[in-house]
């Protein structure tokens, strides 16, 4: 059974994060490569546990559409050209 991972370690710069082994940074013993594999946190911030991807259809979470949309401004498909 894994080890449970945890959300916010207190310095997750001491070990590698690569496997369950969570070897110090400086002895890693199971051969994951010369560097250390970062915490996410360390990525992507404090609150990397509570990111959700975006939802499919240009919509986010919240239900507000994305600005970048480029169908926003495409052509009527009724073809009346008015919105």
């Amino acid at each position: 059974m894994a080890k449970k991972f945890p959300l916010k370690p207190a310095h997750p710069e001491r070990i590698c994060w690569g496997c369950d082994k969570y070897c110090p940074a400086g002895s890693m013993a199971c051969g994951n490569g010369s560097d250390r594999t970062p915490h996410p946190a360390e990525l992507f911030g404090d609150d990397w546990h509570e990111w959700e991807p975006p939802v499919e259809g240009g919509a986010s979470v919240a239900g507000t559409r994305d600005a970048e949309d480029p169908s926003r401004d495409a052509p009527d498909p009724g073809g009346s050209g008015q919105a």
